[in-house]
């Protein structure tokens, strides 16, 4: 299957991104570390958000099989960019604060589950990532 998005530069660092399928837009702009104005998601930002939504995406489905319901879950994620050339992301650290009721055996699932999201397989091996449960 294929996605096709279009993006078109915009001026001042920013481009806007239509997705195909939906025609939802969003805007990203430079961070203001690196030469924008930082009033968006910068491409960085949008590949750990990847990240953390791809994670509870995955989960998601996995509670459905388990018959559990995860709405409330929270996912923040941390993106830290290199301190040396060439800029890229070094690590991200995601924090998972779980609802109540998930029993000891699902959460097992639920944290492979996670793992093997994706995105999480299409990031660079370079790029360190930390997960942080919290379970209700």
């Amino acid at each position: 299957m294929s996605v096709r998005i279009d993006c078109e530069y915009l001026g001042n660092l920013r481009l806007r991104a239509t997705h195909g399928p939906s025609g939802t837009v969003l805007l990203t702009d430079a961070p203001v570390d690196n030469h924008g104005k930082g009033e968006s998601f910068s491409p960085t930002d949008l590949a750990a958000t990847a990240l953390a939504t791809c994670m509870g995406t995955i989960m998601a489905i996995q509670g459905r099989t388990l018959g559990l319901e995860l709405k409330g879950m929270r996912i923040a994620v941390e993106k830290h960019m290199s301190a040396q050339p060439p800029r890229r992301i070094a690590r991200l650290v995601l924090r998972l604060e779980m609802p109540a009721g998930i029993p000891p055996e699902a959460r097992v699932r639920l944290e492979r589950a996670a793992a093997a999201c994706p995105v999480h397989h299409s990031l660079h091996p370079d790029i360190v990532t930390e997960t942080e449960w919290s379970w209700a």
